[in-house]
């Protein structure tokens, strides 16, 4: 069997309730040369059997269960280890990809310009119940892409799409980092190369004030100033970046009740202003 145009990694922990959507999205794309690679960091539910269900239906779906190590960078290089396509793409186990040409529109793409690394597109914001709350497109051009990168990730992880070459170049996600892998691996690919991120919305993004970017924020802080400490000259805007990473690292120590009310409308309001687009 040759190998796909596609690896789509997605990592997974205790989501057997949502992982069935994510994997909907997936098969429902238009283009089909792909691979699945679910990474299984040790779930204590039933993923593993809804998975199993799915691998019976389509043979594309690859399954690997490890003991749970909670970082998403080490569950996500293991992966990377496994895929087998010229193109890599990352959908979260929680996410959904909202265009059923996602994967046809950004692989034309990175064929036909070859000076990009990777590219993405814009996000609908849904909360628990799957209710529409905000709709958000990232900045599209490369200066545009870079002008605003030290402040946030400015690439959507679950809308990306990359080359392989390109992300072992960099030395795939920084293991070191507690969080914000994904951020960091962003800059480091923009450095070797253009990012496009395309005016459409490809993925739902799931906002939940009990997910691990709530009860981890300490650890996100302290990560958010180590990034911007370290590509503070390879990219403009370090004195803003730096005010944003200390306020948001000194507001970690506000009382557990206030940060639990506070963090949603933060949450919204950080992703507006860190966006060029909105609607």
């Amino acid at each position: 069997m040759s190998n796909p145009k596609v690896s789509i990694l997605m990592a997974s922990w205790n989501r057997a309730h949502l992982i069935r959507r994510a994997i909907e999205s997936v098969v429902s794309q238009t283009f089909g040369d792909w691979e699945l690679i679910i990474i299984d960091d040790g779930s204590s539910d039933n993923t593993s059997e809804v998975i199993k269900k799915w691998q019976e239906k389509d043979a594309r779906i690859r399954y690997f269960r490890r003991e749970h190590v909670g970082r998403i960078s080490k569950v996500s290089n293991f992966g990377l280890q496994q895929a087998r396509g010229q193109y890599i793409a990352i959908l979260d186990d929680d996410d959904a990809w909202a265009d059923n040409n996602k994967l046809k529109k950004e692989v034309e793409f990175l064929n036909k310009n070859s000076e990009y690394v990777g590219c993405g597109g814009g996000l609908i914001v849904i909360d628990e119940k799957g209710k529409e709350r905000l709709r958000i497109l990232k900045p599209e051009k490369d200066e545009d892409i870079k002008a605003k990168a030290l402040l946030a990730n400015p690439m959507a992880n679950s809308t990306t799409l990359f080359r392989y070459e390109a992300a072992k170049k960099v030395g795939f996600y920084d293991e070191t980092l507690l969080q914000f892998a994904d951020w960091d691996f962003w800059l480091k690919m923009g450095l070797i190369g253009k990012l496009y991120n395309f005016p459409r919305y490809f993925a739902y993004y799931q906002m939940s004030e009990k997910g691990s970017s709530f009860k981890k924020q300490k650890e996100n802080a302290v990560s958010a100033l180590k990034i911007v400490q370290r590509y503070k000259n390879r990219y403009p805007g370090f004195g803003k970046a730096i005010l944003l990473a200390d306020f948001y690292y000194f507001y970690t120590f506000l009382p557990g009740f206030l940060r639990k009310f506070l963090n949603p409308p933060l949450s919204q309001f950080k992703k507006i202003i860190f966006s060029f687009r909105k609607k």
